[in-house]
């Protein structure tokens, strides 16, 4: 067998009935050895390398720290399976949420999403995070860049190549199971696009809805490179005036003055441009009383899950050259948010009881 130490030989009684040809060997299962070469402890140690690094790569750390002698498909095989069983107990174990139910400070719900390259091409695989965070200090808006958010106390996420329906059904589910009803007190930071803010409204009415301030910002350049230049100074001090009254005034104020421009411009692409960015603007008013939620020290932007896309899904599925068949991206990617979670060892209790 296969322990965290290296390979072991073990001598054991074997048992078979002579009449129906039934065999057992009791050790094994004692000892957690029923799924095959690998103890508990081995698999464990497997399956976070299979989920830390690429299986050939994971094959070779686990030979040089551990001298441990197993195949890079072997890897992929244990932590595959595995991941499957993490989804599961992502979506239905009670324990899975205990810490996050416990936590301190206001929710916080953050989606997005990023291309992962499948066998069937390029596919958006969804991340969401729910989070648990005390308000920061009350800020002036003219001050926001330099403000100081405490880190969340508690954070969940889960991420999945799924479309937008079947995904925020996972929403509600996880809602559901941490009791947030129709969302008061839930805020909702997103980039803006049309299907989250949907159904983030039919699923929490009463839910905060926050247009991540970021977002806003590349819109603002985008309509300032059509109006000044690429890269021109005149270009950043438009996109940089327009953000900073967003964050310091009303909304409707500055989409009226975008709207008075667009006016007055002889341009045809300009026009076109400030009229793309008022809709936009317009479409998402909800989400831009930044000035509001400065004042009681609540976030603006949606760098959590922006993150998560980053360091969680990007650092283990885009290795170059990879091609993922899609339920193996989602089996590795729930064990990669487990430790994002902080519920690995969660899981792994589970299994042993």
């Amino acid at each position: 067998m296969i322990s965290g130490v290296g390979d072991v030989t073990v001598k054991r009684r074997y048992y078979a009935c002579r009449h129906c040809a039934t065999s057992a060997t009791p050790w094994d299962e004692w000892a957690g050895m029923d799924q095959g070469r690998l103890t508990p402890h081995a698999r464990r140690l497997v399956v976070l390398a299979g989920t830390s690094w690429s299986f050939d790569l994971a094959s070779q750390r686990l030979k040089e720290f551990c001298g441990l002698s197993i195949s890079d498909q072997s890897i992929r095989r244990e932590t595959e399976a595995m991941g499957a069983q993490a989804a599961n107990w992502q979506q239905t174990s009670r324990e899975s949420l205990t810490s996050f139910q416990q936590a301190t400070g206001q929710t916080e719900f953050y989606t997005d999403g990023t291309c992962v390259n499948t066998r069937e091409g390029w596919k958006e695989m969804r991340a969401a995070v729910f989070a648990k965070r005390e308000p920061g200090p009350p800020v002036e808006p003219s001050h926001w860049r330099d403000r100081y958010l405490p880190s969340p106390t508690a954070r969940v996420a889960f991420c999945e190549v799924a479309a937008c329906e079947a995904f925020g059904e996972r929403w509600s589910a996880m809602g559901e199971r941490l009791g947030l009803g129709e969302g008061r007190g839930l805020s909702a930071l997103a980039d803006g696009a049309k299907w989250i803010w949907n159904q983030v409204r039919e699923r929490w009415p009463q839910s905060e809805c926050v247009v991540d301030v970021f977002h806003v910002s590349e819109h603002l350049h985008a309509c300032a490179r059509v109006l000044h230049g690429e890269h021109t100074p005149a270009a950043r001090q438009w996109a940089d005036f327009y953000l900073e009254m967003l964050t310091q005034r009303n909304p409707v104020e500055v989409i009226k003055r975008i709207e008075q421009q667009e006016n007055s411009t002889p341009s045809e692409d300009h026009r076109q441009a400030l009229r793309s960015l008022r809709g936009y603007l317009t479409a998402n008013l909800d989400g831009l009383w930044y000035r509001n939620r400065l004042k009681r020290g609540l976030p603006i932007g949606s760098g959590l899950v922006e993150g998560v896309c980053k360091t969680v899904i990007g650092r283990r599925l885009k290795h170059g050259g990879a091609r993922w068949h899609v339920a193996n991206a989602n089996a590795v990617v729930a064990l990669c948010t487990l430790l994002y979670s902080d519920q690995w060892n969660g899981f792994w209790k589970s299994k042993a009881a």
